[in-house]
């Protein structure tokens, strides 16, 4: 089975299983597709975390293909340039593209292809073109006015004869095919066994070819980014090669018979385990599903944990034992009353005393232009404006994103389970580099230019990521897989997602098209890194009763279109059956098996 949010990348990781490739292979082709299918969430230069079973190994590991800040990128060097925060756009943005090591670290380790059948696909469909979505030409609408007067390299590729591709139209990049078929060329030239080119295909990638033209265009070249100013960037050929992607153990928490793993807390994932703390001492069974009582439990829990995040979390020492305590939670828990909270609460693990960044003042839509959620195009996808929530990027016309990605799942017939979330380099992040036909991402505006705070930006430090693929034992037996676009509400649309199975009842697919809501609380991770205190979004699907007694509870709701809030998909093991399931809202997303 695949599950995927595009159904090219779908029926790529099918066509795999079909030629006998296992799930490694399949995540890997489909992946790549996603580059090219959905360009505006992903992109060659972006970065991707990966949760996955081996049968073989009975364990779960996690591929952590997240590259880190250059080694210039420091906090003195940033207020030197007069910023205070990192840009949502350009080169002083980038971090190590970590997506093709985080791909080619699992293919090698787990997979049995080759480089060259692995990104056939995605050389095909970059070499002959794609149907264009109407949110990839929205995105590049949005942003035609900055490539055709600040990126004349993003405009070349993007806006072919001058014109924004219409929705349905064919969209090729054949110069990004190119650099996949010359990095296919110089593995095979350089080995005759599989590891050998893998290894051949990772040092031209970050250290020959590939990292020539990046460290050439960052340190040569200066750009329009959203500060309103122009620069170059700090990104280095010794950053690049000095990289590798990493295998590490999950986090894990077990809850109510399943065993959820997740990432560290270098990215955001916890949160997930840490609501699961939270809920576990609350009759979730004893309340109306969906009703009233739940989503304000629920919510209210998802404010602590988030709270956390940001005090706590980052490429750092982590308390994460203390976090996830019976003890923590418990005293934790009491904060969750009968009313919404309006306060950004975060907790003092094992004693220590938290530190929060300082945010951007608190805002609204209607009086705070710039913050989160406020305008369009602040902080993680959806196209100006014009589907708000539904996790594709809120792109304004200076480029600026509020996050968002892709996801793609697999399992096949020996048991192998993948779940995936590539994103970054989306092609409004910053200019086209020329002759690899992709730009670099943008992870970095995530760190904080304030010493003293867990996300403080280092060099050599991971940005603490919204990416948050997500695995669950059940019974101490591998079950699902799973997972999310949508920046700071993966999860959170994760969460409600896995309750909709387990205290909900529901299966597979009617838990994603099960009515969805999140929070807006808590501060974006995303440029320029405003809050929304007391805010959150639901599907009109919950219930106008059930709306009213939110906002009675002093929750400031803000109620979307019946279809308009997440993007999930999953795989599962379940008995003697493979079952996957994909989101409807876009009429995008896709699920395959056999």
């Amino acid at each position: 089975m695949v599950a995927s949010t595009h159904w090219l990348a779908s029926a790529t990781g099918m066509s795999v299983l079909e030629r006998g490739g296992n799930a490694f292979d399949a995540a890997v082709a489909a992946g790549f597709v996603l580059q090219v299918a959905e360009p505006h969430l992903n992109g060659p230069g972006g970065e991707v975390p990966i949760l996955l079973w081996s049968e073989d190994e009975q364990k779960v590991s996690v591929v952590c293909g997240q590259g880190v800040a250059p080694s210039a990128a420091t906090i003195d060097r940033f207020t030197e340039l007069g910023l205070d925060v990192v840009p949502g756009t350009g080169l002083l943005a980038a971090t190590v593209p970590g997506a093709f090591g985080g791909w080619m670290l699992m293919l090698e380790r787990w997979g049995t292809w080759s480089l060259a059948d692995v990104l056939a696909p995605a050389i095909h469909y970059a070499e002959h073109g794609v149907p264009v979505l109407e949110r990839v030409s929205a995105t590049i609408g949005s942003v035609r006015e900055l490539f055709t007067q600040d990126w004349p390299t993003s405009a070349a590729t993007w806006l072919p004869g001058g014109n924004v591709p219409e929705p349905g139209s064919k969209l090729a990049n054949p110069v990004l095919a190119g650099t996949y078929r010359r990095l296919v060329a110089e593995a095979e030239s350089a080995s005759g066994t599989r590891e050998g080119q893998l290894a051949a295909a990772r040092k031209a990638w970050y250290e020959g070819f590939v990292a020539e033209a990046i460290a050439d265009f960052s340190a040569n070249t200066a750009w329009r980014d959203s500060s309103g100013e122009v620069h170059g960037g700090l990104l280095t050929g010794d950053d690049l090669a000095g990289w590798q992607a990493s295998v590490e153990e999950p986090l894990t928490f077990d809850y109510r018979g399943h065993t959820v793993c997740k990432t560290g807390p270098w990215g955001q994932g916890p949160t997930f385990l840490q609501q699961l703390a939270l809920l576990d001492g609350l009759d979730l069974d004893g309340m109306d599903f969906l009703g009233a009582d739940y989503v304000h439990t629920v919510t209210e829990a998802a404010k602590l944990a988030f709270a956390d995040r940001e005090a706590w979390y980052g490429d750092t020492d982590v308390p994460m034992s203390d976090l996830l305590s019976p003890a923590y939670n418990a005293e934790r828990r009491r904060l969750i009353g009968a009313r919404a909270s309006l306060e950004l609460r975060p907790g003092a693990p094992g004693g220590r005393a938290p530190r929060l960044p300082v945010f951007p003042g608190p805002g609204t839509a209607s009086d705070a232009p710039g913050l989160s959620g406020s305008r369009s195009g602040v902080g993680e996808p959806t196209v100006g404006g014009s589907a708000q929530g539904v996790g594709e990027p809120t792109v304004s016309r200076d480029g600026t994103v509020k996050g968002d990605t892709c996801h793609v799942d697999v399992v096949d017939r020996f048991g192998n389970m993948v779940s995936a979330t590539p994103s970054g380099g989306w092609l409004q992040s910053s200019p086209t580099i020329p002759g690899l036909g992709f730009c670099l991402g943008t992870r970095a505006q995530m760190f904080w230019l304030q010493d003293g705070v867990a996300t403080a930006l280092r060099p050599g430090a991971r940005p603490r990521t919204t990416l948050s693929p997500s695995f669950a034992l059940r019974d101490g037996k591998p079950w699902l897989a799973f997972g999310t676009p949508g920046g700071d509400q993966q999860d959170q649309w994760s969460l409600t997602f896995f309750l909709s199975l387990v205290h909900g009842g529901l299966n597979l697919q009617e838990a994603i098209d099960a009515p969805m809501f999140h929070s807006e609380h808590f501060p974006s991770s995303f440029f320029p890194r405003g809050s929304r205190p007391g805010v959150m979004h639901v599907e009109d699907r919950l219930g106008a009763g059930v709306i009213a007694e939110l906002r009675r509870r002093g929750h400031e709701v803000e109620v979307q279109g019946p279809w308009a809030l997440g993007r999930l998909s999953a795989v599962s093991r379940e008995d003697a059956f493979l079952k996957a399931a994909a989101n409807p809202r876009g009429a995008q997303g896709y699920a395959a098996g056999r």
